[in-house]
């Protein structure tokens, strides 16, 4: 149905977290990658992982947002985290 990136929890969330990879912001952040179409998708993932592995904890979606300007050998990437983004 669908892949997600990370899946972590800390206790009180656990984060399905959708990672996107830029060289730069020059078209745009990178989280405007994650449409509405592929936040349909994460949380129908999300929901039959939850299906098959149940938690106290509350789900949560984030995103990250890499800044990688030689892209993976970039040493030192810039990267945003977004909690609770959608």
């Amino acid at each position: 149905m669908g892949e997600i990136d990370i899946i972590a929890g800390d206790g009180r969330y656990l984060a399905f977290v959708e990672v996107k990879l830029r060289k730069n912001g020059q078209y745009g952040a990178a989280c405007e990658a994650v449409t509405q179409a592929k936040q349909r998708r994460l949380r129908m993932t999300a929901q039959l992982y939850l299906m098959n592995h149940p938690t106290e904890l509350q789900p949560r979606f984030d995103v990250a947002e890499v800044y990688a300007p030689q892209g993976m050998g970039t040493v030192h990437p810039d990267i945003y985290y977004i909690e609770n983004a959608f």
